[in-house]
């Protein structure tokens, strides 16, 4: 029915039509089981192309009413979950692209007074017996629905870190997490949320950000807990994708294997292997393997990151190039692209963007698989053909 509100299932119809469709629908039985609870607000932070908009999508054509998608989630797992038919496009749902938001508007610091018109002007339209004015929040809109009709919203944010990863103007950082704090921390609006579900690839901002969103619960690449198996491939997926195309799976695994999560539910130990979607979806349709990642990243992320040189990060780099582990302190870590102070906020920051994996039983993290090692071989090239002083000379590394 319309873009940002009660959008359509066209995405998930795409995903469905696909040469390569793994299932990721049952994450709804989940998300059937807290929304409406305390529990009901959600962050998930992965990776680039680790399947965070895919599974957006998933959710959205699922809820929303602007779309009959039960011929769509009927040729899927879910819709042999008992919970299949209790919410299927019930819902106002409100889904929001902040990267895209942020990207195609030309006057950055207008970006929250943009966003709140066009989905105002929805509300407009789709909820015509209801007055709404030109100074209504989006908060504002959801809460007149609400107290008129009782309906209730699933608030979905793509990429909701968009503006800490850009360290944009303090001013328009500001009105961002104003904009956040009306529509998650209002007790008035708090009846009227179903379902909040924020995607990035950082977590939650130790900081002032946290404070507008502490009441989420956090799933990252460092703890993804009962959401692990959900964002990325897991083993079994894999396994059978290259039992489909050909390719051997061992070789498949050495290279895009190498994120472990572990987690404990009901009591029990479980343990999930992640793989990136993108690059083994790459490698099946190519039947080639190659370093597919780095067409959506950089080296030089690693090489920035590396050149603030601090004590005890050379020594380590080394060794995780050998294939080794090194001890991390993953605590420190306030979330941010700028605020580093030792090397483990460094390691910290490139776990969260794939680059080094996590091992919490041990607190130790490594590079993860042969892609990943080849982004780090020319991020420490690089580094070694453009610094020049006398404290950059100690990168030299004795093994090229």
């Amino acid at each position: 029915m319309g873009i940002y509100l009660n959008p359509r299932n066209d995405n998930f119809k795409e995903f469905l039509n696909s040469e390569i469709f793994v299932d990721k629908t049952m994450i709804l039985s989940v998300l059937n089981g807290i929304m409406k609870t305390s529990q009901k607000y959600i962050c998930i932070s992965r990776p680039r192309r680790f399947g965070k908009t895919y599974v957006a999508n998933i959710i959205s054509s699922y809820y929303s009413k602007g779309c009959d998608s039960r011929s769509l989630f009927e040729r899927c797992k879910i819709s042999k979950d008992a919970s299949f038919e209790s919410n299927l496009n019930k819902f106002n749902v409100i889904k929001l692209d902040i990267n895209s938001e942020y990207r195609n508007i030309v006057e950055k610091k207008s970006l929250i007074n943009k966003i709140t018109r066009n989905i105002r002007d929805e509300f407009i339209e789709q909820f015509p017996g209801i007055k709404f004015y030109d100074d209504n929040s989006l908060a504002e809109c959801i809460l007149k629905v609400f107290d008129k009709t009782g309906e209730k919203f699933v608030v979905l944010m793509d990429e909701y870190d968009v503006l800490v990863r850009e360290n944009v103007e303090q001013d328009l950082f500001n009105q961002y997490l104003d904009f956040l704090n009306g529509l998650f921390k209002s007790d008035t609006l708090r009846p009227a949320i179903a379902l909040a579900y924020l995607t990035g690839i950082l977590p939650i901002v130790r900081d002032k950000a946290q404070s507008k969103l502490n009441n989420f619960d956090e799933y990252t690449i460092l703890n993804a807990g009962k959401l692990s198996e959900f964002t990325g491939f897991t083993t079994e997926e894999v396994r059978e994708l290259c039992l489909k195309y050909n390719i051997d799976f061992a070789e498949c695994r050495r290279w895009y294997d190498g994120y472990s999560l572990v987690w404990f539910e009901d009591g029990k130990k479980k343990e999930c292997e992640i793989y990136n979607p993108e690059s083994v979806v790459k490698t099946m349709l190519n039947h080639k393997f190659g370093n597919y990642w780095n067409k959506t990243s950089s080296y030089e992320v690693i090489s920035d990151r590396l050149n603030q040189n601090f004590a005890g990060t050379k020594d380590d780099v080394i060794k995780m190039l050998a294939g080794e582990s090194i001890d991390v302190n993953a605590t420190t870590y306030k979330n941010t692209i700028n605020a580093f102070t030792t090397k483990n906020d460094i390691f910290t920051y490139l776990m969260h963007l794939g680059y080094l994996s996590y091992d919490d039983s041990k607190e130790t993290c490594r590079i993860p698989n042969k892609e990943v090692l080849k982004e780090w071989t020319n991020a420490v090239s690089v580094k070694k053909r453009k610094n020049t002083s006398a404290e950059s000379k100690n990168w030299k590394f004795d093994f090229y």
